[in-house]
């Protein structure tokens, strides 16, 4: 296969978290969050496959008529805000004004924050917290809170998105590469399982979820505290 179509197919599958953002939505509509979930995890995969295969195969000089940059934005919005934002306020968890409260606050900043071009950092992290709501409301859907901690959380974290706060990419973002990767593949096994058991309290992927979610977030903040070592030149 030629370069030219190995650049078309990473766009072509790229494209293909659109239908499974619509496979999302429509369990969604129907209230099968366990569904809806397992869905977004496969789009979370398929993201974090398709831009080390854009960089591989130079898509931008072998098949340049296709924008993947603003392909990739848009399923992302449907995939980290849209979707998750909608189940928020359809699922319950946040009754009344508070529902209203945070999808208009979610799909409003994700938006705003979305455009903005100094959202990556010179490290490839992110500057603020990049909008990935769909990890976040997994995590309130397994765990549960009181609906004033899920809105102190989405106040919080909408904040943070226009801050310089650094939060790094588990992909890109060399620093600890060795133990982000691995961070963020479990992550996504125990979103999978615990989607797969349709949140069932008492499932040990919980617990999983907290640990590597806290290192997620937090790890960009630490390297900031810590200044990086310069390389030894042999």
């Amino acid at each position: 296969m030629s370069l030219r179509l190995k650049a078309l197919s990473v766009h072509l599958f790229t494209a293909t978290g659109a239908v499974l953002a619509m496979l999302a939505m429509l369990a969604a509509v129907d209230g099968k969050w366990d569904m809806m979930f397992l869905w977004l995890v496969v789009a979370l995969v398929v993201d974090g496959l398709d831009g080390p295969l854009a960089r591989r195969y130079d898509v931008k000089a072998n098949w340049p008529t296709y924008d993947g940059v603003l392909l990739d934005l848009i399923i992302d919005y449907l995939t980290y805000v849209f979707i998750p934002a909608f189940a928020l306020f359809q699922s319950g968890l946040l009754p009344g004004w508070t529902g209203w409260a945070a999808i208009i606050v979610i799909t409003y900043g994700s938006a705003v924050y979305f455009v903005d071009t100094r959202m990556k950092t010179k490290d490839n992290s992110f500057a603020g917290f990049p909008a990935c709501w769909n990890m976040f409301v997994l995590v309130m859907f397994a765990l549960r809170p009181d609906e004033t901690i899920i809105l102190a959380f989405v106040a919080l974290l909408t904040v943070t998105m226009f801050t310089n706060f650094k939060f790094i990419h588990p992909v890109r973002t060399e620093r600890w590469r060795e133990i982000s990767l691995p961070v963020a593949l479990a992550w996504t096994f125990f979103a999978g399982w615990a989607a797969w058991v349709d949140f069932h309290p008492a499932s040990w992927a919980h617990w999983g979820l907290v640990l590597t979610s806290l290192y997620l977030t937090f790890a960009g903040i630490v390297q900031e505290m810590l200044p990086q070592r310069p390389k030894r030149i042999s």
